[in-house]
């Protein structure tokens, strides 16, 4: 019989509901060749290879993935108010100068670590021109042809369409663009399809205005999209360097969507077919990064633009082939989609484990249309639910998506909206806990708790890390990413506040945190249903370096859902007498008593009165954390300064009615 590997014991964990264990232990043999197998899927180059792919792909010019700006019915039938908001914000921007960006303003990253003022110019002349775009088709008068034209043609003009944050792609390294050696990051990707998409749905009006704009943006995106693309093979994003393999993450399928869109818009036909085969190798590395149970590690923000993107990858292979390429009913890319409502706590709110807001403002339409394809309502109407809390003239941030949010709103606005709130979820892939009291409601506790590791991609520093929301608002909170700067992605990540274990609700440990790399990780994971609600135990002793002087540190947490609480058991044994603290995250007041805390209108914590209750204000000052959590947090510190070398600690969350 194979060797029950700690890999094959994950690939039995990431089964998402509770007959996943079970079968784990029923059929060991079944699992080793599953863990095996799953390391190299090969979903899609495996079914599909050039010879294929040319019998089916629809010649470029036969293909039509949403209506041109001459086909003036669809577009005059867009909801009255989308129509209306849309051509409101562009007009707006008519006539006014475009804004500037300056070679210091690129080199302020490398200067001076910030991203955020050349990102928020550049980025901001990509919306202008995606407004005046959808205007424009949607007016169908040529009133924004002139200001489109200047759009194109000062993008076109840019030395590079990236991010100086992303320059350590090129050979020369950060600071300015290498004119000699395009690479392509995320936001040269997402500029090459906003100017593809431009050319289709424009290039015969900007034709009249002059035949070299549609010519200048096709040898653009030649130049500095698809030719890269086609010819190397080291961007590590795409997981095709044999000598330099390294995991990939949501760059993979968001790169990909956008280089698919350009090459299926503009390569040769003789070309198309391998270009697309590359591009299916290279999804491939993404599908195959993933534990079955479909579970993001970047958390639900960046589902967005992981499994959100593997979508985008998916309808223009399904739309471009008549549906010929379809692999929709395959159980991971399934798995993948159903994710997002898996970790969706209410309204806005997602447990935001690892580099996520707490907030998300999910792709609504794409997610919809990820539900369509697998067949899973529950899906559709988390998308449904996700356009209706936004404004009603709110669109996606980047042109593919537009466009499909506007086709498909008034088809959401009429579809069932009511998110499924599921009652409880195991991704034993990523160790994730979601459940709360009731299916289907935010009333009364939710709890979410992670085991996993800290080398995960867009990690922080929390294993054993919990939070808790009270009827759908925040309690105990994960605080999420500051603002990113060139600290964030560097050796000094760790450095920042918000990615220390200290600053999540983690045991700080004779005064040491959680350290940094896989193997920090969690033991001995178990997750159990009981009679009362969902428990889940671990050890986390691992995740602490040698100066805490722990050999044993367990977790559980049950969620009784009869009482409404929450029950957070700790049990440990040092390396003789210390210190101990246990740290909770709050954005509600806390006040203290003997043996208890009180978070203001949300939840009462009960604890021993031998631990001293420590509480900290901390004023948030970086806007992103603000977005969420507003002016103010909290830290509580429960501190036992001189604890046993063996002991436990009992909390017992209950709600605040």
């Amino acid at each position: 019989m194979p060797k029950l590997t700690r890999r094959t014991l994950l690939a039995a964990a990431s089964l998402p509901w509770t007959a996943g264990a079970e079968a784990a232990l029923a059929a060991p043999e079944a699992l080793a060749r599953s863990a095996q197998e799953s390391a190299d899927r090969r979903i899609l180059a495996g079914s599909w290879d050039e010879r294929r792919i040319a019998e089916v792909l629809i010649p470029a010019a036969q293909w039509p993935p949403f209506p041109r700006y001459a086909q003036r019915g669809p577009w005059q039938a867009l909801p009255a108010d989308l129509r209306e908001t849309t051509m409101r914000n562009a007009q707006r921007l008519l006539g006014k100068a475009w804004n500037s960006l300056p070679a210091t303003l690129e080199l302020e990253y490398s200067r001076n670590g910030n991203r955020s003022r050349y990102e928020a110019e550049s980025f901001g002349r990509r919306k202008r021109l995606r407004d005046l775009v959808l205007a424009e088709c949607i007016e169908g008068q040529g009133r924004y042809l002139d200001d489109i034209l200047n759009g194109v043609w000062l993008l076109c003009e840019e030395t590079w369409w990236g991010v100086p944050a992303h320059l350590n792609l090129q050979k020369a390294g950060t600071g300015l663009p290498d004119v000699e050696e395009p690479v392509v990051d995320l936001f040269a990707a997402e500029t090459g399809s906003l100017l593809a998409w431009t050319w289709w749905l424009l290039g015969e009006q900007l034709a009249k205005l002059s035949p070299l704009a549609p010519k200048r943006m096709r040898v653009e995106i030649e130049r500095r999209i698809l030719a890269p693309c086609r010819e190397r093979v080291d961007f590590w994003w795409m997981g095709l360097d044999p000598q330099h393999r390294r995991e990939v993450n949501n760059w993979n399928p968001w790169i990909n969507s956008n280089w698919l869109t350009c090459a299926l818009l503009m390569e040769p036909e003789e070309r198309r077919p391998a270009v697309v085969h590359k591009i299916l190798r290279s999804l491939d590395s993404f599908l195959d990064s993933y534990h079955d149970d479909g579970g993001c590690d970047e958390g639900p923000g960046y589902w967005n633009r992981a499994g959100a993107s593997l979508l985008d990858c998916l309808e223009l292979l399904r739309a471009a082939t008549r549906g010929k390429i379809d692999v929709y009913s395959n159980p991971l890319v399934k798995e993948i989609g159903r994710y997002i409502y898996r970790v969706h706590i209410a309204g806005a709110w997602y447990i935001n484990f690892a580099d996520a807001p707490a907030k998300v403002s999910l792709s609504a339409a794409t997610t919809y249309v990820y539900g369509q394809r697998i067949g899973d309502p529950k899906l559709t109407a988390q998308g449904a639910f996700s356009l209706a809390l936004r404004d009603r003239g709110d669109v996606e941030e980047s042109m593919g998506r537009d466009l499909r949010t506007l086709f498909l709103a008034e088809e959401m606005r009429d579809a069932d909206s009511r998110p499924p709130l599921v009652g409880e979820a195991w991704l034993g892939g990523v160790q994730v806990l979601a459940a709360r009291r009731q299916e289907g409601s935010v009333q009364g506790l939710y709890l979410a708790a992670q085991g996993g590791h800290n080398g995960e991609s867009h990690n922080h520093n929390d294993v054993g890390n919990f939070i808790v929301y009270a009827d759908g608002q925040p309690a105990i909170i994960d605080l999420g990413p500051e603002t990113y700067s060139a600290k964030t992605f560097s050796a000094q990540r760790y450095e920042i506040w918000t990615m220390r274990s200290a600053y999540h609700n983690c045991p700080l440990i004779n005064g040491v945190e959680q350290s940094a790399g896989r193997e920090f990780t969690a033991r001995d994971v178990a997750y159990r249903p009981t009679p009362a609600g969902p428990e889940l135990q671990m050890d986390i002793a691992a995740a602490y370096p040698p100066q805490a002087r722990v050999q044993k540190w367990e977790r559980r947490w049950l969620l009784d859902r009869g009482k409404n609480t929450i029950t957070l058991e700790d049990r440990w044994a040092l390396q003789g007498r210390g210190r101990i603290e246990l740290v909770l995250m709050t954005v509600a007041e806390p006040a203290a008593s003997p043996g208890m805390v009180s978070l203001k209108n949300r939840a009462l914590i009960e604890h021993d009165p031998a631990w001293k209750a420590v509480i900290e204000p901390i004023d948030v000052s970086d806007a992103r954390l603000r977005d969420s959590w507003g002016n103010r947090v909290w830290r509580v510190r429960l501190t036992q300064p001189d604890a046993p070398e063996r002991g436990k600690s009992t909390l017992l969350i209950s709600q605040i009615s």
